[in-house]
């Protein structure tokens, strides 16, 4: 297996985080790339660098103005008076003001609420470097399974949050379905998303809502207390039946979450994908600074090595998990279980 991965991803160094009310240091730190880099090495596995990716390629899932905003939107900020350090915006475009005639604000304030859909992507110096590095590793990845193998795509920020046109949840752009929208380009008629991040994978969800040819599993904690809240629930399987979510209460441990994937599995066997994209988050790790689940490094082994039964076209395309101490480990067991099936 190929894997990618680019420097850039380190220049994104986001330090704002709310969290309960209080002000706190943001956890979607360069360390996090840094301890997947080293699981790599200890597996033999040395990352190439990508491509950056070309301006059409993001367009194929993310509007043109929304690139425009996250591409320059720390230069504007900074010609605030007395601006601080990152973007973040402090009022947010609501469903009933967007239900009303609600309209893109000229100034940059405004965007950066228009753009995100919470406090969580602060963008700083470096942030729109990291962010274009990124979607360029999940092409390189996507490349590799349109010609019918496996990657994986060391992605950092993670995506799977990220919106045609808004960011949230530590995400920018959609790096998992700009994956997908590269092997139906390719010649995949029909692609499945498996995302099996602690968190539902709403962006992917809703970037892919009424797209017949794409079918998107998210397995993750119940949202009814845990982000994001809004989207995740059972019954939420879009126009074209097309969508899968399967939301797991506090606590669960390996035995239901392996038992969520495979049913996942099963959905992605039955819609006939000739491709498949991988969402994969260390959240769900029992250690998860961030987390709701309990799954343990054998149920991360296990779920590398079940998805890979599927011998599907593959681009594994990371998103969160938080606690660098253990993340490399779990990357490490995850892939190792994927080479054994």
């Amino acid at each position: 297996m190929r894997a990618f991965s680019h420097p850039d991803q380190l220049r994104h160094r986001p330090r704002f985080f709310l969290q309960r009310g209080q002000l706190r240091s943001n956890f979607e730190v360069p360390a996090r790339a840094e301890a997947l880099l080293a699981a790599l090495g200890r597996l033999g596995l040395t990352p190439e660098t990508a491509a950056l990716p070309a301006r059409g390629a993001l367009e194929a899932v993310h509007a043109p103005d929304y690139l425009d905003f996250l591409e320059g939107a720390y230069v504007a900020w900074q010609k605030l008076p007395s601006p601080g350090d990152e973007v973040v915006g402090n009022t947010h475009a609501t469903g009933d003001a967007l239900a009303n005639g609600g309209r893109r604000p000229g100034g940059i304030i405004g965007q950066a609420g228009w753009y995100t859909a919470d406090t969580s992507c602060p963008i700083g110096a470096g942030s729109w470097e990291a962010i274009h590095a990124a979607a360029g590793v999940a092409l390189a990845a996507a490349a590799e399974a349109a010609a019918g193998r496996q990657a994986y795509g060391l992605c950092r920020p993670p995506g799977h949050h990220a919106y045609r046109a808004r960011a949230g949840g530590h995400c920018y752009l959609n790096n998992a379905a700009i994956a997908v929208a590269a092997l139906r380009q390719a010649g995949a008629a029909r692609v499945a998303v498996l995302d099996i991040d602690s968190h539902h994978g709403n962006g992917t969800q809703g970037i892919f809502w009424e797209d017949a040819s794409v079918l998107t599993v998210s397995v993750h904690g119940d949202p009814s207390n845990y982000y994001p809240f809004f989207t995740g629930y059972a019954e939420e399987t879009g126009p074209a039946n097309t969508n899968r979510n399967l939301p797991l209460p506090a606590g669960t441990g390996d035995a239901a979450w392996l038992e969520a994937i495979a049913t996942g599995i099963e959905a992605a066997r039955g819609f006939g994908a000739e491709a498949l994209v991988v969402s994969l988050g260390f959240d769900p790790s029992e250690h998860e600074p961030l987390g709701l689940l309990k799954v343990t490094a054998d149920g991360f082994a296990r779920a590398g090595a079940d998805i890979a039964g599927l011998r599907l076209p593959t681009a594994i395309i990371q998103e969160g998990g938080y606690n660098v101490e253990v993340m490399g480990s779990l990357l490490e067991r995850f892939l190792t279980g994927w080479g054994a099936a």
